[in-house]
């Protein structure tokens, strides 16, 4: 914290005038938002995911897309335990005034839930490209996919951040 009670952000410059707490409270807050857009689409996923071994027509899989499945099911789970885990850690630290680590904890489970999230997507698309194509081009497909998932959710917010700072420096 600066002589003026602002806190420093990443490069050293005053930032908003708040406390370790209020700044804590802040990005819970913005955490929590985050969650409940990628919580909601991860439930409904692991929940198509789960009634697919239900379907008549799983039955008729290939042992590597059974194989597929079995991985895409356990991604989901792990990708759902990810992205809920930051309430219950929350839950369980509550009122011990722990709340800067809490969000920073929490906010490293988020990312590994989103590694996850991403992991799970891909496994997903394969399969069922492999079901309804028959053929390579559901790699191809796949490969393309994951390339727009990193352009969307990696080199467009670095490329904001950069033409940020860039902007900033000036």
């Amino acid at each position: 914290m600066t002589s003026t009670g602002r806190i420093p952000d990443r490069q050293g410059r005053g930032g908003r005038d708040e406390t370790p707490e209020e700044r804590a409270d802040r990005r819970w807050t913005d955490l929590l938002q985050e969650l409940r857009v990628a919580q909601t689409g991860v439930q409904i996923l692991f929940g198509f995911l789960i009634a697919v071994v239900f379907q008549p027509r799983f039955g008729e899989l290939s042992d590597t897309d059974r194989t597929i499945y079995v991985v895409t099911l356990m991604l989901g789970s792990a990708t759902a335990a990810a992205l809920i885990g930051p309430v219950s850690y929350h839950r369980l630290l509550t009122g011990r005034r722990l709340k800067p680590q809490t969000v920073i904890w929490a906010s490293r489970m988020t990312v590994l839930g989103l590694v996850l999230l991403f992991c799970t997507m891909c496994s997903t698309l394969l399969l069922v490209l492999r079901v309804a194509l028959h053929n390579s081009v559901a790699l191809w497909l796949v490969g393309a996919m994951a390339l727009w998932f990193l352009i969307c959710w990696l080199l467009f917010p670095a490329w904001a951040l950069t033409r940020s700072s860039s902007v900033r420096g000036k």
